[in-house]
Formats: structure tokens, C-alpha cells, sequence
């Protein structure tokens, strides 16, 4: 180990002076976005309603039945409100609709009456149309159960109130910073120093294989942290955006998350023996990583296979991390399954990278 510092202080000067590495800091905010309009989409589909009915009449009965019976919701009851939002907190559920006691007699005896709806708001697009949704689908069952027009349902969108669909991107843009920085640049490097053949001074000495790419991990690792404060900086001064929940939580997950993609960017470069290889299949999988994790669609809305895809896609718990805790202030604790699954897609990828290190050609 004590040759680490020396290596490291190679790594940090390799990265001061190549004249490449600024320049890919801005050719891949360029490709995203040009992808981003072809792969993003509005259409929401399953939207989770849990109804909380308190009044327990025909025609309540008649709505749960007739959200129930259409293809684009999944209907729960909730015996309280509290609970119900607990379900929301727990994203088991999208919207909750509570109908209130006299809904039925009230509405026969000519009385203004409204269910109201509470939305989640951390999918801005998800919780405004799948609200809009139900608002239609309650009110063309009242109309069909009584023949006249009701009151329009309230809305309130929780954890965010404005709907703001940058407040939704923002997190999920941080993910890309490290997906770009500490997954392309650790792949790159490497591989540039195959063709100019300097990696092979360091193959003729006694450097352990494990010391070698831990002195490749640690320069990105800290850079990655470093992408990470500077991004919420800005979303505090240009957005407003101040995250709701614990920054050890969001630290915590992003240093997890910079090990995942800088041991698969090594783990690339050991098979790759130019750049352009080690570009081309860093593209390859940052695709799929941007269409398969929630970036940009939701993951209910694909296909049953393609969400069962998803769980071998570390980005996803990621976003939903940096989501979770930037917006709704969820602790640690409550998302100790997505860490462990940070945790071992770093350990494998890391292991796999130092593993598949060879001093040999």
C-alpha cells in the first residue's frame, strides 16, 4: 500500500494533462440531448389509487367498481387516510381518492359535493395526468349514477406542490454527471494508456493487480463526490431546489454509485485495447441504462419483462435514492433495499474489474 500515493499522484496529473478530458465533459451533455426527445414519453399507464370511502354507500361502491374495471388504474382500499398516504410515501400508490360520508345522498338531495384527490407529486407527469385520469373517471360515474354534473374533485399535488418537471429531472441529471465522469473517464484513461503504451511501465514492476485499480478507482471516486456538490449547488442557486431530505443519505448513495460505474468503465477497458472500443461500449450500456432506469419514463410503464430488466440496472436505484430523498425526505432506513443493491453492484463490478486485470497481453 505504499505505493498507492504514488500512483494516485499519477492518476491526478494524467488527468490534469490530457487535453481530452474537458472536451468529453461536453460532448456528453450534447448527446443527451439529442437522445432525450427521441426516448422520452408522456403516456402513463397503471396509475395506483387507493380509495379511502367513508361513504360506504351504492354509488361509492359503483366508482371503486368502475376504477377497478379499467386497464389503466390499480385500485386499493385504504380503511383511513393516513393510510393511504402511507401507501403514496411507500409508492404503492399515485393518486389517492376519498369519498367523503353523504357522497350519495347528498348528490341525490342536490347538495354540492366533491371526492377529493391527493396526488403524488415527485412524478410530475405521472401524478398530473393519472389524477386527471381518475377526476374524469369519478365524474362520468356521478353524471352516469344522478344525470346532472358535480363539482369538479380537488386536487393537491404532494412533495410537489407546482408540478415543476425540473424539480422531477434534476436528481436523475446528477445521475447522468456520474454515469459520464466516473463511468467514461476511468475507461478512457486506462485505455489511452495501452495505446501509448505507459501501462506497460507499470506491468513490469511488483504493483499489485488490486493496488493498481484502486489507484484508478480513487481519483474518480473523489471527483465524482466533488460533480455531485457542485450540482446540488446549482440547483440551489438556478432552481431553488434544496434537497428535503439528509445529504449523508444522498453521499452516501452517490459514493456507492461512482464505484458501480467507475469498476464498469475499468472492467471495459480491460477488454478493450484502444479509446474507441472503450467508448463504443460505454455508449452501448449507457443507453440502456438511461432508457432502462426510470430516467425518463417511468418503470411501471414498460412491459413486465422490461421491469424485471430493470432490477440488474444499478442506475435505477440510484434515481430512486437521489428521488426519494431529494423530494419526499425519505431516511435511510426506509431505503435500505436500494443501498443493498448499490452496495453489491460496487462490490461486484469493482471485484470483476480487479479480477479480469492482467499484467499480460
Amino acid at each position: 500500500m505504499k505505493t498507492l500515493p504514488i500512483l494516485l499522484k499519477k492518476e491526478f496529473l494524467q488527468f490534469r494533462r490530457n487535453k481530452l478530458m474537458p472536451r468529453l465533459a461536453l460532448l456528453f451533455p450534447c448527446m443527451v440531448i439529442l437522445i432525450i426527445p427521441l426516448v422520452a414519453t408522456m403516456d402513463v399507464q397503471h396509475v395506483g389509487v387507493a380509495i379511502v370511502d367513508h361513504d360506504n354507500s351504492t354509488l361509492s361502491h359503483r366508482i371503486s367498481t368502475s376504477l377497478d374495471a379499467s386497464a389503466l388504474f390499480s385500485v386499493t382500499t385504504a380503511p383511513t387516510y393516513a393510510d393511504a398516504m402511507a401507501m403514496i410515501e411507500n409508492d404503492r400508490a399515485d393518486v389517492v381518492l376519498t369519498l367523503p360520508r353523504h357522497l350519495e345522498r347528498n348528490l341525490l338531495s342536490g347538495q354540492p359535493v366533491a371526492p377529493d384527490i391527493a396526488a403524488n407529486g415527485v412524478n410530475g407527469i405521472k401524478g398530473s395526468i393519472g389524477s386527471a385520469y381518475v377526476m374524469q373517471a369519478v365524474g362520468e360515474s356521478l353524471i352516469s349514477a344522478t344525470g346532472r354534473h358535480v363539482d369538479s374533485p380537488s386536487i393537491v399535488y404532494r412533495f410537489n406542490p407546482t408540478l415543476d418537471y425540473r424539480h422531477f429531472m434534476i436528481p436523475a441529471l446528477m445521475t447522468m454527471l456520474l454515469i459520464m465522469l466516473c463511468g467514461f473517464m476511468p475507461a478512457l484513461n486506462m485505455a489511452s494508456e495501452k495505446e501509448t503504451g505507459t501501462i506497460e511501465q507499470i506491468n513490469v514492476t511488483a504493483v499489485n493487480p488490486f493496488t493498481f485499480i484502486l489507484s484508478k478507482l480513487i481519483p474518480y471516486w473523489i471527483i465524482g463526490l466533488v460533480v455531485i456538490s457542485i450540482g446540488m449547488a446549482i440547483g440551489v442557486a438556478v432552481y431553488g431546489l434544496v434537497p428535503a431530505g439528509s445529504l449523508t443519505a444522498i453521499y452516501t448513495a452517490s459514493a456507492l454509485f461512482i464505484l458501480v460505474m467507475s469498476g464498469i468503465g475499468i472492467l471495459i477497458a480491460n477488454f478493450s485495447s484502444t479509446m474507441t472500443s472503450s467508448m463504443f461500449l460505454m455508449l452501448f450500456i449507457v443507453l440502456i441504462f438511461i432508457l432502462m432506469s426510470g430516467l425518463l419514463t417511468p418503470i411501471d410503464s414498460m412491459p413486465e419483462w422490461a421491469q424485471n430488466i430493470t432490477l440488474a440496472v444499478p442506475p435505477r436505484y440510484f434515481i430512486n435514492i437521489m428521488r426519494s430523498v431529494y423530494l419526499k425526505a425519505t431516511s435511510i432506513n426506509a431505503l435500505i433495499p436500494d443501498y443493498a443493491a448499490l452496495a453489491l453492484c460496487a462490490l461486484t463490478s469493482c471485484t470483476l474489474a480487479a479480477i479480469t486485470y492482467s499484467k499480460r497481453n
